[in-house]
């Protein structure tokens, strides 16, 4: 897993822990685009695994799931964490386009996870911010799991995500999908 990553000069992320076992992930950065249109990548569920790292295995289940964003919207995942396949389902909580969109994990392996996206006007373009509240499960070893491993692999998937927007805003992003489907003939 590579965390070095030539990150956008906007790009900013923090943790914090908001309760006993409650972290809460905040990033941000700029992308030289309009509201409109930035907010229309992140609506579609399919363009998370353009910009989620290989090493997690990401995968959409199209299988009687949904693939528009809309408030009451579910969404089935797959990821591999430590060798670990693990399902992830997730419910759109609030949607409010272009501005904001909440989702949170109905079943997955947090005991909490809600995910603010944020959009707004700026001179530069759109102003994108996350704010993830999460929770580990197994109270104080989850806390020394989250000191050891969880915080660097989150740092590690929104510093490669956030490497992917800026490719896609500036015009240099291939997509993970033609490449994979092109090395396959």
């Amino acid at each position: 897993m590579n965390t070095k990553y030539n990150l956008p000069p906007t790009f900013q992320i923090t943790f914090e822990k908001s309760d006993r076992h409650t972290y809460l992930l905040s990033a941000s950065q700029i992308i030289a685009m309009p509201v409109e249109k930035a907010f229309s990548f992140f609506e579609k569920p399919e363009n998370l695994f353009e910009i989620t790292p290989d090493w997690l295995d990401f995968s959409f289940d199209h299988k009687g799931g949904q693939s528009k964003t809309y408030e009451g919207a579910e969404f089935d995942y797959t990821i591999r964490w430590l060798s670990t396949k693990i399902k992830w389902h997730t419910k759109i909580a609030e949607y409010h386009p272009p501005e904001m969109f909440t989702d949170v994990q109905v079943r997955g392996p947090y005991t909490l996870w809600r995910h603010l996206h944020t959009f707004s006007s700026v001179p530069e373009g759109t102003l994108m911010k996350d704010f993830v509240s999460y929770r580990i499960p197994f109270g104080i070893i989850g806390d020394i799991f989250h000191r050891v491993m969880v915080r660097s692999h989150l740092q590690n998937i929104f510093s490669y995500r956030a490497v992917r927007i800026a490719e896609w805003a500036d015009g240099t992003f291939k997509s993970k999908l033609t490449t994979r489907n092109s090395s396959l003939i």
